[in-house]
This record gives structure tokens, sequence and C-alpha cells, in this order.
């Protein structure tokens, strides 16, 4: 599988000259098997770029579209995405159901007079919707998990195994409550000095769902320091994601769906911290920023 970053930032987009390494695009990724399989993972302002990219193929496309949750950062790119509108082309958008309407429901909202001059319906490819539950489905030659986050709305995380090789794409997500505790039986604040075990249920389903992956691409918006004062707000930091990784024995990690306010420095910054930690667990992992434009072949 290769795997190619479209938008890694996460809230809001945030284009200007300190985000130019990292980009400002919101969530798109866009795998491809070897069989040529497109899935698209999210439809944040990252989409419209893939969008141009798939039109020079010049030849109908056909793909599936996997929507972790339907906040405005993973699906506000998708009213300019260009194959949408192109006769011939074919979509299926997978995501799970929102708690009082139905996926296709809340993409039309989005897209309704008031906010868009086009509607959903009016667009000419030809659209499908199947909301998911946690669960299993084939995707052609790929085979799809899914596992429900902790997050402030239904979100829902995704394994693709195909070709030999896995990903897991976890956006948005944090740490289930006081979940893990130091050696001795002290326990921290959660997502601070996360080096001791893992004991919340929810956590551990989680390293379940990832283990042994080779790409593991995860919300690592905040670092320790910033966590708290944020934690209910649905987004993970640098240690709770670096050892949820090293636990499940990822082979590589890519640090997502960037903090708006942070620069690139600070994002180095993050990775430096993390490779830091890794490495006092003796862990091999592989660990780097998600960029706009970097592609990675599995």
């Amino acid at each position: 599988m290769r795997v190619t970053f479209w938008g890694t930032r996460g809230s809001v987009p945030t284009p200007g000259p300190s985000t130019v390494r990292y980009g400002g695009n919101t969530a798109c990724a866009e795998v491809r098997t070897a069989a040529g399989t497109l899935i698209v993972m999210d439809s944040g302002t990252g989409i419209r770029e893939l969008g141009i990219n798939l039109m020079r193929q010049g030849e109908p496309i056909n793909g599936h579209i996997f929507l972790g949750h339907t906040h405005w950062d993973h699906i506000s790119g998708f009213p300019f995405f260009t194959p949408a509108f192109v006769p011939g082309n074919s979509f299926t958008i997978y995501g799970a159901r929102d708690l009082d309407r139905s996926l296709e429901d809340v993409l039309a909202a989005q897209m309704h007079y008031t906010y868009f001059p086009v509607p959903l319906g009016d667009l000419r490819a030809e659209l499908s919707f199947q909301e998911l539950d946690e669960g299993k489905l084939q995707i052609e030659d790929v085979l799809v998990r899914t596992h429900y986050l902790n997050h402030t709305a239904v979100c829902m995380g995704y394994r693709l195994e195909a070709d030999g090789a896995a990903i897991a794409y976890i956006t948005d997500h944090e740490p289930y409550g006081l979940s893990l505790v130091q050696p001795g039986g002290t326990e921290p604040e959660v997502g601070r000095g996360l080096r001791g075990s893992f004991i919340h249920g929810g956590d551990l389903r989680l390293i379940d769902f990832v283990r042994g992956v080779d790409l593991l691409i995860m919300d690592t918006q905040y670092t320790p320091e910033e966590y708290p004062s944020r934690r209910g707000w649905g987004h993970g930091s640098t240690d709770y994601v670096t050892d949820l990784a090293v636990r499940a024995g990822v082979r590589r990690l890519a640090l997502f769906h960037h903090e708006p306010t942070h620069t690139d420095d600070q994002v180095d910054q993050m990775v430096a911290f993390c490779r830091s930690r890794a490495a006092g667990s003796e862990s091999n992992i592989e660990i780097l920023a998600a960029a706009e434009g970097l592609t990675i072949q599995i």
C-alpha cells in the first residue's frame, strides 16, 4: 500500500509561513493498494488538492471515502472535491451514524444553499453512503476494520489490511480517563508521565486494534504540558500516543492532526520528544510527523 498525505492539520486550516513544511490543510490521506484500489481517509480541506490530482488521470474515478467523524475539519473540503462533480465517477462514503441524523443528511446540510451554491443532490458523480458500526468489511482487496474512538462526537478509527501490510488511522482520540499507572502504582494525571501500564479497558482495546500495524496515523495534537487544560476536547498528546504505539508494537508512527497554533518548529520538537520517549523504552519504532505531500510506501 501507498499512503499520501493531503491534509494534516486539526481543527481549522492554517495557511501561512509558519506551517509550510507540515501544511495547513485539514485532514485527508490517500491510500492506494497495489491493485489500484483508492481509499480516501477524511475529506478535510486537503481533499481539494487530492481531487485536482485525481482529475489528471483522465479516466473515470472510483473510490471509497472513510470519514473519521463529521466535524467541519473532516468534511469541509468535500464540496470542493472536483471528481464528485463529474459524471462517470463513483464514490462510496463511509462513516458512523450521527446521533440524530444520517451520514448523508450531515453532508447535505453543509451544502445547503445557505452555505454553498451547489446542493449535494446536484453532484453528477454517483454517490452512495454506508453507515458503520464496529466490525469489519471487505472493500475490493482491502479488509477494513472499525473501532469507536474517544472524542466529543461519534468518531471511528480504521485499520486497513492489504498487500500483506496494515495501516491504522486514528483521529480524533484522547485517553480514556485515568488510564495509566506508573511503576509502583502511582497514578499520574492523564497525558503526563505515562510510562507505566495501561489499565483502562478503552486504551487496552485500542492497543489491540492497532497492534503490529506497519503505519499508525494518530491524532497527536498536544504536548504533555498542553493536555491537562484541554482535557475533554477529544485529542491526544505526545506521551500518550508514543506509549500506546510502543505498547502495540507498531512499526512506524505518524503524528497527525497538528494543533493549529503550532508552528513547523514546534511540530519538530514534538517529534523529537516522541523519539526520545520511545528510545527510553528501548523501542525501535520509527516516528515522524505527517506532512502535506509526503508519500509512504508500505
